[in-house]
C-alpha cells in the first residue's frame, strides 16, 4: 500500500483554498445571463460546448493532489446544488469560493 501524503496547517490550507479558487474561478465565467460557453476536450469524440456551473465543475482536475482536493470540495457543492434545486450551480460554487476565502482569513 503507498505511503500517504500529508500537509499541515498553511500549506494544507493555501493548498485547499487554491483548489477551491481554480475550479470556481472556471466555473464562474458561466455565471449570469451574459455568462459564457466553457469548450470541454473530451478523451472521446468532439469536444463539449457547455453554460452550466456543474458540467464545468465535474471536467475539471488538478495534478496537484491536495489542490485538487479543494477543487473536489467545490465540486461537490455544484453537483449537491445540482441534486437539490436543479440550478444556481455556478452561484453556489461562487459563494462556497467566498465561504472559504473569508473563512481561511479568519484561521
Amino acid at each position: 500500500m503507498p505511503a500517504k501524503q500529508l500537509l499541515f496547517d498553511e500549506e494544507a490550507r493555501r493548498s485547499l483554498k487554491n483548489g477551491v479558487d481554480a475550479l470556481a474561478d472556471v466555473v464562474r465565467v458561466t455565471l449570469g445571463p451574459r455568462g459564457r460557453n466553457v469548450i470541454l476536450e473530451k478523451k472521446f469524440g468532439p469536444p463539449s460546448i457547455v453554460d452550466d456551473g456543474v458540467s464545468v465543475a465535474k471536467e475539471i482536475e488538478l495534478k496537484d493532489p491536495f489542490e485538487n482536493l479543494g477543487a473536489q470540495l467545490a465540486r461537490e457543492v455544484a453537483s449537491k446544488t445540482n441534486d437539490v434545486a436543479g440550478d444556481g450551480t455556478t452561484t453556489a460554487t461562487v459563494l462556497a469560493q467566498a465561504i472559504v476565502r473569508e473563512g481561511m482569513r479568519m484561521v
